[in-house]
């Protein structure tokens, strides 16, 4: 058996966690996969798995091939896209995520537009405002617009995340406005019920102490504090990309925009794992999202 089908074999066991899911994800029988695997041991001179009636584990000699062969077998499988790319029509699967509301008004118009135009690039798209593991999860791309922790993951600021202090004219003509981040307190303030940075409204540029926000109707999804900010429900401090349009139609008033000014901003940014190859579909996708950040957001 040829070597990189060896490092193919290797992998899909590693991937799906014994020889009977190898097998059956390569279209072959337990028992080749077994003889191939001894052959390969043979050809080595050490064991890869140790193989139990219960469990299969890796020896030290097969975390060893393991390491050094993974980026071996991805830039094999590289250099195959990069040729039937060249010849041909842009294919392949991408997995990509993004939190629920950006990806909704954001990411999802020009992850469609992708689509339209490399019908035979398959993309998987998931919205959830849970921080996923792309490692673990096995996702090629995410779209964030928090804070980051540090990590090594390779990062692409996108835009700036700009946030605005708002509320319904309805509300402002009942309650008033505030006019200094400590009227807040008194305010019917709309926040997130999920641990995190995004209730800490840091004014002023003040990092230390976030400004005391009066109690108001609490979700864990930003386009439901969108609905009960346009409602009158109170004042809530929400992305630009989501009431940009609101405020310049008059359905929302912008509220303290000399302190929001001077507070610190996030940003929107684009998340890969610290893969040395990136397949060109996925280069592709990420040069249409920076363009379409550039210039719609």
């Amino acid at each position: 058996m040829a070597q990189d089908g060896e490092l193919d074999l290797f992998h899909a066991i590693l991937d799906a966690g014994s020889f009977a899911g190898a097998a059956r994800q390569l279209g072959v029988t337990p028992s080749a996969v077994s003889k191939r695997i001894s052959q390969m041991e043979g050809r080595i001179g050490a064991p890869l798995f140790v193989r139990t009636t219960r469990r299969m584990t890796l020896t030290e000699a097969g975390r060893t091939y393991a390491a050094g062969t993974k980026d071996i077998l991805a830039r094999l499988t590289q250099v195959e896209n990069d040729i039937a790319e060249g010849t041909g029509a842009i294919r392949g699967p991408i997995r990509m995520t993004a939190s629920t509301a950006l990806g909704r008004r954001k990411v999802l118009p020009i992850v469609l537009d992708f689509s339209e135009s490399y019908p035979d690039v398959d993309i998987d798209l998931t919205l959830t405002d849970a921080l996923v593991d792309l490692v673990e999860d096995r996702y090629d791309l995410a779209v964030r617009s928090a804070v980051l922790p540090d990590s090594s993951l390779i990062a692409r600021r996108l835009a700036d995340n700009r946030r605005i202090i708002c509320a319904s004219p309805d509300y402002v003509e009942r309650r008033g406005a505030p006019t200094v981040p400590e009227d807040l307190s008194g305010h019917a303030c709309l926040t997130l019920n999920v641990s995190g940075p995004f209730n800490a409204w840091r004014l002023m540029g003040d990092r230390d102490s976030p400004t005391d926000l009066g109690r108001g109707f609490s979700c864990n999804s930003l386009d439901a504090l969108h609905a009960a900010c346009l409602r009158g429900l109170g004042i809530a401090r929400l992305p630009s990309f989501l009431v940009a349009d609101d405020i310049v139609a008059g359905r929302l008033l912008a509220l303290l925009s000399e302190a929001e000014e001077r507070s610190d901003r996030s940003a929107i940014s684009l998340l890969r794992p610290p893969n040395e190859v990136v397949p060109r579909r996925v280069r592709l996708l990420v040069d249409a999202l920076v363009e379409g950040f550039r210039h719609h957001v």
